[in-house]
């Protein structure tokens, strides 16, 4: 049997979605938990391999159950692993899935948005990433309109040690900026991501928003171009305003 499973998790507390030795995971915490429920023959894979401190309101992931014998209702399902689970990870939907379905392979986009707030906020401060400095809104949306279409993306990632020789073009099939109260969202959809690019865009916005860079220095980068003068790596937006926010199949 094959179960799809949407996911909502608070990731402060992980070292990212994927499987790491000696390192607490979301993908460790479902798989042990679906181990306890179906015995160790069971294959627990994710639409997207979210960072450390990155959470999620629409991860999906599937688990590939190899005995039969063994099936049970979504429904309970869901209830079993949210009684197993730990209480900073949710399964918010359950169904049975094509036997040939796979979380990551199958997915046409993923949705990410990352939330910066424009004044201290005690009860968000987990989840955002507070500029003290007034922003100009309007050149950060020009900015991500520029962000849109086909681009090379290498100045606006990490290398992956797991991914070596991975490609950096990338088609974002959308990307805006918007004003939620005292919060300035970036959304950006696209097949896929590479490693930080999210928020290394993310940061790449701000200082457009600060006034330090300009529109066409971004699309001097987005053309893959190297700027000795400006060092992307260390606008890194931190990883606690960043969220999954769903997948598309």
């Amino acid at each position: 049997m094959n179960y799809k499973l949407t996911l909502e998790y608070d990731g402060s507390k992980f070292s990212g979605w994927q499987i790491q030795n000696n390192a607490r995971t979301v993908q460790g915490e479902l798989q042990r938990a679906a181990d306890e429920l179906f015995g160790a023959a069971t294959d627990v894979q994710g639409a997207g391999r979210t960072d450390a401190g990155v959470h999620a309101l629409g991860q999906v992931a599937h688990i590939k159950v190899r005995d039969a014998r063994r099936k049970v209702a979504p429904e309970k399902l869901m209830a079993d692993l949210n009684d197993a689970l730990p209480s900073s990870i949710a399964v918010v939907e359950c169904e049975l899935a094509p036997e040939k379905f796979h979380a990551r392979h199958d997915a046409a986009s993923r949705t990410y948005f990352y939330q910066i707030s424009t004044r201290k906020a005690a009860l968000s401060k987990k989840y955002t990433w507070w500029i003290k400095q007034p922003l100009d809104v309007k050149a950060m949306q020009a900015a991500a309109e520029l962000i849109v279409g086909r681009h090379n993306f290498v100045r606006f990632c990490a290398p992956d040690p797991s991914r070596p020789g991975e490609p950096t073009t990338v088609v974002v099939d959308s990307a805006e900026v918007g004003i939620d109260g005292h919060m300035v969202v970036f959304r950006i959809e696209a097949s896929h991501f590479l490693w930080k690019m999210v928020r290394r865009l993310t940061g790449t916005l701000v200082k457009i928003g600060l006034g330090e860079i300009t529109l066409d220095q971004l699309k001097s980068l987005l053309a893959g171009k190297k700027d000795p003068k400006l060092d992307i790596a260390s606008w890194t937006a931190p990883s606690a305003g960043l969220f999954l926010e769903s997948v598309r199949y």
